[in-house]
């Protein structure tokens, strides 16, 4: 029985030394160990090449070629290309190298999975008569590398496994995926309907404005932040590259779940998102064109939200740094306050009290009180001011900035614990944190003393 048990632990060493040699010798060079590698496409150079074909695992075959300075797609179908895509096929192309050189003349492809190639890489660079070509075949046993071959040599050769998720790519991961095409640069208006509800926003000058459902100002941020989501939208299918009208409702584009209307000066485009679709995902199209796509359904939620989403929460626009004048309306009394440029090279700026008593304001004191104004933001709106305590105000504040060229006003008002602000023009009013406006008023009492 001893005897049994060592030879079963005798043919477990030997079977794992075994492993252990086949493997290492598929990963270990033969040879020259510090030999360096040889590119496959010795002397190639990425931007050189001009066409290539990529027949996929999936079976899809694309044929790209260069034109005007960029990439399209122009077989199966004719599209622009994935830049990012085709800038990896071409650097790989250029750089991959021979692991090494398994047999120099084999009897046999069907070892090596290249008697079927699963991946064929075609390509011309500028000079190029006939295709060159890389085959691609099966994983080696460690699964760290692939078998390949190049033009009709005879010659397999390994190249490393993680080349196979540059080359492996169908029609649809090399051509372009973006949803809606437009120049941001030029975006000037834009209006989304969700919801049984439409947000419409328009450039005021360099500022962006809401028209719609109200007429007031506009998040820069947030709205800019809306556009970019619409520029890098991307495609996460194509399920009907050519839908007639009739097919539309079967995807809920006859009568979209959303639609934005995006103008960039006398350019107009429209995206019509429908109905739910598989993995999370839901059709949309862009209007000027017949395919139906899938897009992430994290794109309609972030349609559906409303005016309140997009106003500028900054209950003032002025900054600590450009504020010049002040004026603080509060039971019956208002408090002046006016910047004075400093005397001397360098010398700091200083704040002057100017009513109802003169007198310097400590400059601690007064950095505090800007701070704590120009911080305070909207929590959330009200569409009315009936119950706001804005009807009789508990504060008003005027500032001048930019060196005197803009002025705002904001008054605050208080129903019970709940403080809330408006702006002349705007509608409503914005509800405002409590805390916040009560330190506001103790930086007021102290630069009024």
């Amino acid at each position: 029985m001893r005897g049994l048990r060592s030879t079963i632990a005798l043919i477990v060493v030997l079977a794992g030394l075994g492993a252990y040699i086949y493997f290492v010798s598929w990963k270990t060079p033969q040879g020259d160990t510090g030999k360096k590698q040889e590119r496959v496409f010795a002397g190639l150079e990425s931007d050189k090449i001009e066409e290539i074909k990529v027949a996929s695992a999936a079976g899809d075959a694309t044929t790209l070629k260069k034109q005007g300075g960029g990439w399209q797609v122009v077989q199966p179908i004719a599209a622009k290309a994935d830049d990012s895509e085709i800038s990896g096929i071409t650097s790989a192309l250029s750089s991959v190298e021979m692991v090494r050189v398994i047999d120099e003349n084999p009897t046999s492809l069907n070892d090596y999975g290249l008697s079927n190639p699963r991946i064929e890489v075609d390509f011309k660079a500028t000079g190029d008569k006939d295709y060159r070509r890389l085959l691609v075949g099966e994983k080696s046993p460690t699964g760290a590398d692939l078998f390949a071959k190049r033009n009709d040599e005879k010659k397999v050769f390994l190249i490393p496994a993680m080349q196979e998720t540059t080359f492996n790519r169908t029609t649809f991961d090399l051509r372009e995926k973006v949803l809606l095409k437009f120049d941001r640069e030029k975006v000037d208006a834009l209006d989304v309907t969700a919801g049984g509800k439409t947000l419409a926003i328009a450039k005021d000058g360099g500022d962006w404005k809401i028209t719609k459902p109200v007429a007031t100002r506009a998040d820069f941020g947030a709205v800019e932040g809306l556009v970019g989501r619409l520029q890098t939208a991307q495609m996460k299918s194509i399920v009907a590259d050519e839908a007639a009208p009739v097919d539309l409702k079967k995807y809920g584009l006859d009568k979209p779940a959303a639609t934005v209307n995006l103008n960039a000066g006398s350019a107009r485009a429209t995206l019509l998102i429908g109905g739910k679709a598989a993995d999370n995902t839901v059709y949309a199209r862009d209007a000027s064109k017949p395919a139906v796509v899938t897009v992430e359904s994290a794109l309609i939620d972030d349609l559906k939200k409303g005016a309140d989403d997009y106003r500028r929460k900054d209950l003032f626009e002025f900054r600590p740094f450009n504020a010049t004048h002040i004026e603080i309306a509060r039971n019956g009394q208002t408090v002046v306050l006016d910047r004075a440029k400093g005397q001397g090279e360098n010398a700091p700026d200083k704040w002057r009290r100017v009513g109802p008593t003169a007198g310097d304001v400590d400059k601690d004191k007064m950095d505090s009180l800007l701070s704590k104004l120009s911080n305070m933001r909207a929590s959330s709106f009200v569409e009315a001011t009936a119950k706001t305590g804005l009807d009789k105000p508990a504060l008003t504040v005027t500032v001048k900035f930019d060196e005197g060229k803009k002025e705002e006003k904001v008054t605050f008002g208080q129903s019970g614990s709940d403080v809330f602000a408006a702006r002349p023009g705007e509608p409503g009013a914005a509800k405002t944190d409590s805390t916040d406006f009560n330190e506001a008023i103790k930086s007021v009492d102290e630069v009024s003393k």
